[in-house]
């Protein structure tokens, strides 16, 4: 492993954390089949008991590629039956495409991209849905998880994202939809999965799954996870990181339930620096629309501009208590109380182009630096069930929600002013400043040397933004069905969202300090008509709201609480009302083949209007509009009983509708990260009961990385392959290649100086363990 710094404690609790597995692994598997052999003799012809926001009735088939309901009791109906669009990515294509984190597995959804962030974006997941800024719009468990992550889901059951403005389920923001991660939970009966996957560019990962009955109602089942991988075609970059994610459940089959979870994850990477965009020299045209800049890294892809100082660590700790219980068998009342905290910490070496340096053949090594916290406290409380008005049955969801976010941001000093330069530009170089002259701050674009011998000074800076914020909400909807044909599904969510912010300098003392209070009321509103049991034709209506600090600064904020300084350097106090977003849909959705493959098509338009514009040099208004419209294809689940599917296809119009005075010279241009076409395609054929094939492509359009439209990333093809083999009932392998053609793309696009490479052709063999 090409590791550069051990500045986090990792490998001594992931050696614990392999031990455990090893242990469990040695002397538990017999013991677990022999439980599991009498569970399941004694629960044959047992109805099944699932949790009460869980599917009840008939058993679905784990490896199938549907899913019929989603695990929120706020989806008052089953999918075919809900007026929105919902793709639910299940255990079994997360297993067959090998993914490894949430960004593997989202790429099998049309219409999601991900975009890069920096020092003040912060590094970790920065999804768009279409076409908006998803990255403070991340669920567990219907939970909003805040803070900058790079998710795993070594400990996810399935993931469920929810299309169009949905701020009535989930709260603020949620302009283009949400990303719910429902993680693995304790259950009845005996279960035991391990394996270890070895693959190219040093890749290792082990992975636990247990779960025990160790009485009639209880419960226990830990996961555990240990990744250390390099990246495919890319110099220096690496990941290192460990979880472990136990649970209990009490009361399992009873009218009470009690669920605690914990869910830790640690890891010290070396982060990529992208590669920069080909920003013209000074004095010649400027990036535009018609020949805007791309990504290059003077002819070798592999290159890598930062340095050795780099590192990025991040550390995840959230623990949930969450008791039911069944007042009736029509209603059931919930509890879900959660603290988590979520850091980071990193020193990021940018390859800055921003003073025209790199068509000079040079690059500047611009150092982005964070060290934030979140810390997290929520109470939600939820009544759900069904019940009889006149005779039209009502399928309900109501709760409470009260949710306490603290975030700490402060920051690096990188010392690089004791350099010489030709210049008194910061950030200028020239082919001539190459190495020792500038301090090797300036590099080569070509052959960039990450173990130069970089002579600045690195210390905390203390100086930075401490942001709270109170949430207090109410909520109901209501699935009404007013005949076997007609149901009209309703929702209606009030937020007060308090926050304020303060910021101070290395000495402590408070250097500026504001606030603001948003009250918004958010709703959905859906017809659906029944033309057969098994399909729905529906139209819907939903808004969303994204208030000031929405993001508590751990996202790209383009609502700010903060005012702007004038000229004199005066803070000018913010007076921004929420953004307001609203969606029109109208689609179709049928259960065919018995039931076993699900097809859904719907036509969308999001208007995004209140939007935060500029009006002068010193002045926003809530005055901007945007707009995204297109349509949705996709398939999931059997065609036969040996082949399955997984599909979509997503074409998506988007626009600048107004930008207000100073940013008008952009109305009529497409959103960043949101390309005009995508697809997916998943497939797999079981050759024999043994034997299993599969594989997929995947496409994305040109993306833009800025609204001005003068920076791009272009389309590209990716192709996968898999094949599973059953040794024996206990044991399979299966192998995944990704990016089959090794093909050289990017698939996060920052608006300015650079975007990310994806990894090059990757192998992973999986050894798999099931008792």
């Amino acid at each position: 492993m090409s590791r550069q710094h051990a500045q986090l404690p990792v490998s001594s609790p992931r050696l614990l954390a392999s031990a455990i597995g090893v242990a469990i692994t040695a002397g538990s598997a017999g013991h677990m089949v022999f439980a599991a052999e009498k569970t399941d003799s004694k629960a044959s012809g047992n109805a099944i008991a699932l949790d009460a926001t869980a599917i009840t009735g008939e058993a679905q088939d784990p490896t199938s590629y549907q899913v019929e309901k989603a695990s929120s009791p706020k989806y008052t109906a089953p999918l075919v039956d809900t007026p929105r669009s919902v793709t639910v990515i299940p255990q079994q294509v997360l297993k067959d495409t090998g993914a490894l984190n949430m960004q593997d597995a989202l790429r099998t959804v049309p219409g999601i991209t991900f975009g890069a962030g920096e020092g003040g974006n912060p590094q970790g997941d920065r999804p768009f849905i279409r076409g908006f800024d998803a990255q403070g719009d991340t669920y567990l468990d219907g939970v909003r998880d805040t803070g900058s992550q790079s998710r795993e889901i070594f400990a996810v059951e399935n993931i469920e994202v929810s299309k169009g403005p949905n701020s009535a389920i989930g709260g603020r923001g949620a302009a283009g939809g949400s990303i719910n991660l429902v993680s693995k939970k304790a259950h009845l009966g005996n279960s035991f999965d391990g394996g270890f996957t070895w693959g190219s560019d040093q890749t290792q990962r082990y992975t636990l799954d247990g779960n025990y009955q160790f009485s009639d109602t209880a419960a226990g089942r830990l996961n555990l996870m240990s990744h250390e991988s390099n990246v495919a075609g890319r110099d220096k970059v690496d990941y290192d990181r460990w979880g472990i994610a136990p649970s209990l459940a009490f009361g399992l089959g009873t009218d009470t339930r009690v669920n605690l979870d914990y869910y830790h994850l640690e890891s010290n990477d070396t982060p990529d620096s992208g590669i920069p965009y080909t920003i013209p020299k000074a004095g010649s045209a400027a990036r535009t629309k018609s020949n805007p800049d791309k990504p290059y890294a003077g002819g070798d892809h592999s290159n890598f501009y930062g340095l050795d100082r780099d590192f990025r660590k991040g550390r995840t700790d959230t623990a949930t208590f969450a008791i039911e219980h069944d007042l009736s068998d029509s209603l059931t009342i919930k509890n879900t109380l959660r603290h988590g905290t979520s850091m980071q910490d990193y020193i990021l070496t940018q390859p800055d182009d921003s003073k025209g340096n790199v068509n000079n053949g040079s690059v500047w090594r611009r150092a982005n630096t964070r060290v934030s916290n979140t810390e997290t406290t929520t109470n939600q409380t939820d009544l759900f069930g069904n019940f009889y008005i006149a005779g039209f049955k009502n399928s309900f969801s109501t709760g409470v929600e009260y949710t306490r976010e603290e975030g700490q941001k402060s920051s690096y000093n990188v010392n690089t002013d004791t350099t010489p330069r030709t210049s008194a530009v910061t950030n200028t170089c020239t082919p001539s400043m190459i190495g020792a002259s500038s301090g090797y701050n300036c590099t080569s674009l070509s052959n960039p040397n990450p173990n130069d011998p970089w002579n600045g000074a690195i210390s905390r800076n203390y100086a930075g933004t401490d942001t709270k914020a109170n949430t207090y909400a109410l909520y109901a909807f209501d699935t009404l069905e007013l005949s076997e044909q007609w149901l009209v599904n309703m929702g209606l969510r009030y937020d007060h969202f308090d926050t304020d912010y303060k910021t101070y300098n290395n000495a402590g003392t408070t250097t500026s300090k504001g606030d603001d209070t948003s009250e918004f009321v958010t709703g959905q509103f859906g017809v659906v008509y029944k033309p057969a049991p098994n399909g729905s034709i529906y139209a819907s209506y939903a808004t969303s709201a994204t208030p000031p600090g929405n993001t508590l600064g751990e996202g790209q904020e383009g609502n700010p609480l903060g005012g702007t300084p004038d000229r004199n350097g005066n803070l000018l106090k913010s007076d921004m009302e929420p953004e307001t977003t609203k969606n029109y849909e109208i689609g179709t959705k049928w259960d065919l083949l018995n039931d076993r493959l699900s097809l859904t098509a719907d036509v969308f338009r999001t208007e995004k209007e209140n939007a935060r514009v500029q009006v002068d040099t010193t002045s926003y208004e809530n005055a901007g509009k945007t707009r995204v419209q297109g349509i949705e294809l996709s398939a999931s689940g059997k065609i036969t009983d040996k082949w399955q599917v997984f599909a979509g296809y997503a074409f998506m119009d988007s626009e600048q509708v107004d930008g207000g005075p100073m940013g008008r010279a952009n109305d009529g241009n497409e959103l960043p990260n949101t390309p005009k076409n995508s697809a997916s395609l998943w497939t797999t054929y079981q050759v024999t009961p043994k034997l299993t094939l599969g594989g997929g492509a995947f496409y994305v359009d040109d993306v833009y990385g800025s609204v001005a439209n003068t920076t791009m990333v272009d389309s590209y093809v990716r192709y996968d392959a898999m094949a599973a083999y059953k040794l024996s009932k206990n044991v399979d392998l299966q192998l995944n290649v990704q990016n089959l053609t090794n093909e050289t793309y990017y698939d996060k696009a920052f608006s300015t100086h650079f975007a990310n490479q994806a990894a090059g052709r990757t192998a992973l063999l999986s050894t798999n363990f099931h008792f």
